[in-house]
Order: C-alpha cells, then sequence, then structure tokens
C-alpha cells in the first residue's frame, strides 16, 4: 500500500480511534482524583502525581494529534477503530472481559477477578497459544498485586473469597 490516493495525494491518516483510550483515561484520572478526597494527603500526592503526569502525556499526545490534522495529515475519522473487520469478535470479547471484571469484582474479590481477567485476556490476545505460562504470569501477577497492594499498601479493594482466606492465613 503506497498511501496515496486515487488523485496522488497522500491520504490522511485516521486518528480518531487513536484518541478513543486517552480520552477514556482522561475521563478515569478524572474520576480517580474525585474519589480520593477523603485519602490520607500521602495517597492524595501520589495520586496527583501519576494523575498529572497521565493528563500531560494526553495533552502532548493531542496537540501533536491536532497538529497533524491542522498540516492536513490526517483526519478524525475512526475506520480504524472498526477495521479490520475480522478483529472485531476479539475487540468484543476483550470489552465484555472488562465489563466482567467491572461487574464481579465486588463478588470474586481483587485477586480472582484480577487472576481472570489477566488469563482471558492474555489467552484471548495469544489465541490459546502457551496457555500454561499465560496462567502461571497471571497467577503471579494477581497474587502479587494482592501482597502489593492489598497486604503491603492496606488498599481497600474488594475482598473475595482468595482475600478472605488470606486474611484467616496471615
Amino acid at each position: 500500500m503506497d498511501n496515496e490516493s486515487n488523485s496522488g495525494e497522500p491520504e490522511k491518516k485516521h486518528i480518531g480511534s487513536d484518541l478513543v483510550i486517552p480520552a477514556a483515561a482522561l475521563a478515569f484520572t478524572l474520576y480517580y482524583f474525585s474519589t480520593i478526597i477523603d485519602s490520607p494527603w500521602t495517597a492524595q500526592v501520589s495520586a496527583f502525581f501519576i494523575g498529572a503526569v497521565l493528563i500531560a502525556l494526553i495533552g502532548a499526545f493531542v496537540i501533536y494529534s491536532l497538529l497533524s490534522i491542522r498540516r492536513g495529515e490526517a483526519d478524525l475519522g475512526f475506520q480504524r477503530l472498526t477495521e479490520p473487520l475480522s478483529f472485531m469478535p476479539r475487540r468484543a470479547a476483550l470489552f465484555a472481559l472488562t465489563i466482567f471484571f467491572i461487574f464481579f469484582v465486588e463478588w470474586g474479590g481483587f485477586t480472582i477477578t484480577t487472576f481472570i481477567f489477566l488469563s482471558g485476556a492474555m489467552l484471548l490476545l495469544s489465541r490459546g497459544r502457551n496457555w500454561k505460562f499465560i496462567l502461571a504470569l497471571s497467577a503471579v501477577l494477581a497474587i502479587g498485586g494482592y501482597f502489593l497492594f492489598v497486604y503491603a499498601f492496606e488498599v481497600r479493594f474488594p475482598k473475595g473469597p482468595f482475600e478472605l482466606m488470606m486474611a484467616q492465613v496471615l
């Protein structure tokens, strides 16, 4: 593909779809800021620092995108979000996994739902290859996340069967 249209003009890059994740990240960061108001000041400072860096990176990306549009190199088309159509089932499944995580984390707890989400997402994206490694890696990451966030930092994530069992053991 030579990136030129039939008229000999260079084809514009469709960057609208590239702005979806930064927009979602900005919305999440602003939501996160609203949830830390009653947290200890150390948590607020850390959250604000990380959020400010994320917002600065989003701002830089948006400015770069707007400059590309202004130069005529790009437009706000969303074609890349839906193409190729063969990727849509995996994208929909990944979206469903994310929704599953959001709705079931309260019942399953942080560790179990994180394990299910990571395993499912990596198996989906790798098309099932290296499934033993993926399951082991997901278990290590989920349990590591438990020890780091729940046990070491005492973050109040939703408690499920694993967290309740570990509270009895530890």
